[in-house]
């Protein structure tokens, strides 16, 4: 419990509210238009060691035929197994400003039955974006952070599985075929903050119209509006690189992430809490039941008798509480608690108490 608590308290100092160090524009701004896009696309598998899609699996022999008689082979779906042959469904992700050439990675994961896709390689598949078109071309080996051991004749009390062995990763395995769609710098930049904030775009504002002769305005609480100064009409790229530069003092609303699965609880140093006073104590009932058998003299007259004895104990700790004063912080309160021997889902209990008491100046959240 010790070392829990610990951890507890380290979490909370490194964690500040409000105005923290300054901050670059890179880590809290994006450029509106500039984003990732998915990409989708179904391919086969082959090269497996009999791990393949089972006879079900109908669209695997289906695809397979359609593979065979692009090539010139004619065959019937209904006669062929694929036991080495598994259809997958490909992801990956065209990052933006990606041109044609580039290499990205993608992720394959079994659609069928496949027990394994250990060793085997992907067929050439094209990776579609939401409007249909083409983007990139994947193929090739597959990479696994796992594995199934053993075979369909022993059944499954001998088969060995780690990890998971039915999705895998072709690190650089997509070929970029068309450029993504990305829109371009103006006159007009603009900022998209990761975590909106008024006093932060205000902030943001402030800073570039410090730097450059720019009309900047914060728009929204996530929307910073620029536009490029006369001697960056022509280079926006560089004015761009010069923004993400800038520093600013970053601020945001005091939160608690709660997460009561792992015990794990997150908050910042400085969130305070109202003066309030904790009380905490254990009540425990136990029930034993004892059963006393009685049996008649050997040859003689009579019937076991079962009886039960039922003893009833209550125990109840004595009540620990503590007390904060005017302007307490959490880490106040955690070695108050850590004092009194709580453990994280005491803690956890006694944060959800304070906050329906409205002696929490922060945002719970529980996860």
């Amino acid at each position: 419990m010790n070392k829990i608590l610990a951890s507890f308290l380290f979490a909370a100092a490194i964690a500040p509210h409000g105005a923290g160090a300054a901050t670059r524009l890179k880590e809290l701004v994006s450029l509106e238009g500039v984003r990732d896009n998915q990409l989708l696309g179904y391919g086969l598998v082959v090269g497996l060691n009999g791990t393949g899609d089972r006879r079900q699996t109908l669209f695997s022999a289906q695809s397979v035929t359609n593979l065979l008689l692009r090539m010139g082979v004619t065959i019937n779906p209904l006669l062929i197994q694929v036991k080495n042959t598994a259809a997958v469904m490909v992801t990956a992700t065209l990052p933006p400003y990606a041109e044609p050439g580039a290499k990205i990675d993608v992720t394959i994961a079994a659609l069928g039955d496949a027990p394994s896709l250990q060793g085997g390689i992907l067929v050439m598949t094209g990776l579609q974006g939401p409007d249909g078109q083409v983007y990139a071309v994947a193929q090739g080996a597959a990479v696994l952070g796992g594995y199934a051991a053993g075979g369909a004749a022993g059944g499954a009390a001998a088969t060995q599985v780690v990890n998971h062995p039915t999705v895998g990763r072709i690190p650089g395995g997509a070929i970029v075929e068309r450029a993504a769609p990305t829109v371009k710098i103006g006159n007009t930049v603009r900022l998209q903050l990761r975590q909106a904030d008024f006093t932060t775009a205000a902030r943001v504002a402030e800073a570039v119209n410090k730097k450059f002769s720019a009309a900047a305005s914060a728009e929204s609480a996530g929307v910073v509006a620029i536009t490029l100064p006369v001697e960056f009409q022509k280079s926006p790229t560089e004015f761009v690189a010069q923004l993400e530069s800038l520093t600013v003092d970053s601020d945001r609303e005091s939160r608690i992430v709660v997460n009561e699965r792992t015990g794990t609880i997150v908050m910042g140093k400085d969130v305070h809490i109202a003066p309030v006073a904790v009380m905490q104590g254990n009540l425990t009932v136990e029930v034993q039941t004892t059963l006393n058998v009685t049996q008649p003299a050997p040859f003689g007259a009579g019937t076991t008798e079962v009886t039960p004895q039922v003893e009833v104990t209550a125990k109840e700790e004595k009540a620990r509480d503590i007390l904060l004063k005017e302007g307490a912080t959490v880490e106040e309160l955690v070695r108050a608690l850590s004092a009194i021997g709580s453990t994280p889902r005491d803690i956890i209990a006694i944060l959800q108490n304070l906050k329906s008491a409205g002696a929490l100046d922060a945002e719970l959240e529980v996860i």
